[in-house]
């Protein structure tokens, strides 16, 4: 895939247009870079979290909007977007708010997106959450965005995907993903990526030959110490200490990572090495969510920030599948269904 300021290539097709994504609670810019890689340029991004925009600045150039959400003013995004993208947190929605037009409910976050679609009405809204928001508040969460984005004039497609079958990264992180189309026969064109094999091994991602800082490794100063050394018997899997036992991941994968594992106690990742038993590195849980090596990981930044903001992103590749099945919708309005 190629990106040019004026058009871009996707096999015999030429888009003569700019193809622009921009970013809510954008986090690193994960979302931004799946799309990137599938030829959309990041234009804008919106984060609130102090730590995560030193990460975001150290790798992207566009503009970042520092701040909270509610405070953003639709002015602020580029006109004529193609997708506003967003992973957004999970909160619980009043029916009798939502039926209001959201008065109701002034300190939930997806009112805001709303009110940023509408103003700006980008072409694509795209957005990322945890599996278990089709069924969070009995399913009323879920129905109230689907309905939001069709009362605001898009037709809506939504799925869940997990990293290890679509993204060949070995990570059992499933995310529901979310695509509202303004054009209906874009969104009867799209089609969601179909089930690759996995290939990348842990291996590839994570170094258990090398020797790390000792910051990293566990000793017997550990209170569960004993359970972890009886346990934690192989390479090239991945263990966690789950509050009274040591979980052996044997599927071959890595489990989710969690924006809290760097902040010791249970599910924590841990690897036997040559040298010792030890947590991944932040750059191992990076290269975990699809991130390329030469992503900045900013060295004043305090461990368990980075492992926070790698906990909270998304895996890269699954995005760029995703955005690469959009933009071949919005691009051919001959391709068969």
């Amino acid at each position: 895939m190629l990106y040019r300021d004026r058009g871009s290539v996707y096999g015999e097709l030429v888009v003569k247009r700019s193809l622009t994504v921009a970013g809510l609670f954008a986090g690193v810019g994960g979302i931004e870079l799946g799309f990137q890689r599938a030829g959309f340029a990041p234009v804008f991004a919106n984060e609130i979290d102090k730590y995560a925009t030193q990460t975001y600045r150290a790798n992207h150039q566009h503009t970042l909007a520092e701040g909270d959400i509610g405070e953003l003013s639709s002015d602020e995004l580029p006109k004529g977007l193609t997708v506003l993208a967003g992973g957004f947190p999970c909160q619980p929605f009043s029916v009798a708010g939502y039926r209001k037009g959201f008065e109701d409910d002034r300190g939930n976050v997806f009112r805001d997106i709303v009110r940023l679609v509408q103003d700006r009405q980008p072409e694509i809204v795209f957005l990322e959450n945890v599996k278990n928001l089709s069924g969070h508040d009995n399913g009323n969460t879920f129905r109230v965005i689907h309905e939001s984005l069709e009362a605001s004039g898009y037709s809506v497609a939504a799925k869940v995907l997990n990293a290890s079958e679509y993204g060949n990264i070995p990570q059992n992180r499933e995310r529901i993903y979310i695509i509202g189309f303004k054009s209906s026969d874009a969104n009867a064109r799209f089609q969601w990526p179909e089930r690759i094999p996995l290939t990348t091994k842990l291996s590839d991602l994570i170094d258990f030959r090398k020797k790390v800082d000792p910051k990293y490794y566990y000793t017997n100063e550990r209170p569960f110490w004993n359970a972890l050394e009886a346990e934690i018997t192989k390479t090239n899997t991945i263990y966690q200490w789950r509050r009274q036992y040591v979980r052996q991941n044997k599927s071959g994968v890595s489990p989710t990572l969690t924006a809290n594992m760097g902040m010791g106690g249970h599910n924590v990742p841990l690897i036997k090495t040559r040298y010792g038993i030890r947590k991944l590195t932040p750059r191992e849980c990076f290269n975990l969510m699809g991130f390329d090596s030469d992503f900045v990981l900013p060295q004043t930044l305090a461990q368990s920030q980075l492992y926070k903001q790698a906990g909270n992103s998304v895996v890269v590749p699954v995005i760029q599948r995703i955005a690469t099945q959009v933009l071949e919708a919005i691009s051919n309005p001959k391709a068969p269904r």
